[in-house]
């Protein structure tokens, strides 16, 4: 049963809640001569962040820092870091060797460790095609394997694709046009047991098929099936009011199936209504749904006022810390200028925050 997220949800808006202001010594910049963005740490099964060497291991989206900082999304490479409480975050260099990627660069995904502790698989969207001489907008999802060696990852599997946009449910033409707020998604795949079922799933961000609105984001899904993945019908749809809803995942807690994903105000139809960039979600009983937003409207918070995209790519872990990066930092509005945009971004990791939820309700503690 697909999930409709409306314009009359998001009319139920009121007052947004929203995140603290972060300053420049807030987000200290990780790497030098690098940008890092969409993160998420390597989890267990059941989505708790797994104990790695006495700390937690984490994947970046990196790129050399250049003169446009937006430029980063077309030579994007996955990072591999650790981070311990004592010594800080320490930088394991590429995650993949050259070459090894089937897309011309690497988009977001999630990690799981096996319960052997040392099986790590990784499910990661290869963006473009190796080798492409003109950077397309293809998305496919794929997963690789690895063991670990310490903090070291092995010798990579041959990546497997997991499961391709059908025409049916999923639209399969990603340009989208081009343009900012327009291109289409099947990427940034998510791992979820349901403690429920014992089954596992994937999650997605993509694009309704056949849909006549111009804004068709949705949430896609698959269930494992023998050494496979069985695509299903969108979890939720967001036809009509929203063209991207990303880095979908869910958290269980207290019997409930709390399912998360960011989205910006430029991706809003911009017939409105259009909501922040934040972190918005949906509450269900089941992992099939029907899901209904959190407090009433979807969103969860907000970037502030004064700095409305300050933060994006929020991360909700199995214990409620919520992770993401620092986008444009200390800037009132959209940046006028390269000059601007390059100055201002943060490009490092952004404050933790720590959710509450009760039912349909979420809040920032």
């Amino acid at each position: 049963m697909t999930s409709h997220w409306t314009r009359a949800h998001l009319r139920a808006l009121t007052e947004p809640a929203a995140a603290p202001v972060i300053g420049p010594a807030d987000a200290p910049r990780l790497l030098a001569g690098a940008d890092l963005w969409d993160w998420w740490p390597v989890q267990d099964r059941r989505g708790a962040i797994a104990p790695v060497a006495g700390g937690m291991l984490a994947i970046f989206l990196s790129a050399p820092m250049g003169a446009d900082p937006d430029a980063r999304h077309g030579i994007a490479r996955l990072r591999l870091m650790h981070r311990t409480a004592a010594g800080g975050w320490t930088d394991l260099g590429p995650l993949f060797p050259d070459g090894f990627s089937p897309g011309s660069r690497e988009w977001s995904g999630s990690a799981v460790l096996a319960d052997d502790g040392v099986t790590l698989a990784m499910h990661f969207t290869a963006a473009g095609r190796r080798g492409e001489t003109v950077t397309s907008f293809d998305q496919r999802l794929f997963v690789t394997e690895t063991r670990l060696d310490g903090l070291r990852p092995g010798d990579w599997s041959l990546p497997r694709e997991t499961v391709a946009a059908d025409g049916v449910h999923y639209q399969t033409d990603m340009a989208g046009g081009g343009a900012i707020g327009t291109i289409k998604a099947f990427r940034d795949p998510a791992f979820f047991h349901d403690p429920a079922t014992g089954r596992d799933h994937l999650l997605f961000a993509a694009s309704l098929a056949g849909s006549a609105a111009a804004f068709n984001g949705a949430i896609g899904w698959a269930v494992a099936e023998g050494v496979g993945w069985r695509l299903l019908p969108p979890l939720i749809a967001a036809e009509g009011l929203n063209n991207e809803l990303e880095r979908p995942h869910i958290v269980h807690r207290d019997g409930l199936y709390y399912l998360f994903w960011s989205t910006q105000t430029k991706v809003f139809d911009p017939a409105g209504p259009a909501g922040p960039t934040g972190l918005y979600g949906m509450v269900a009983e089941r992992i099939g749904g029907p899901y209904r937003p959190l407090n009433r409207s979807g969103l969860v918070f907000a970037n502030p006022p004064a700095a409305p995209h300050q933060a994006y790519s929020w991360w909700v872990t199995a214990d409620l810390q919520v992770l993401s990066f620092a986008d444009m930092i200390g800037l009132p509005r959209a940046p006028a200028s390269v000059a601007e945009a390059r100055a201002c971004f943060g490009g490092t990791v952004a404050p933790t925050l720590h959710l509450m939820l009760a039912g349909d309700r979420a809040w920032l503690a």
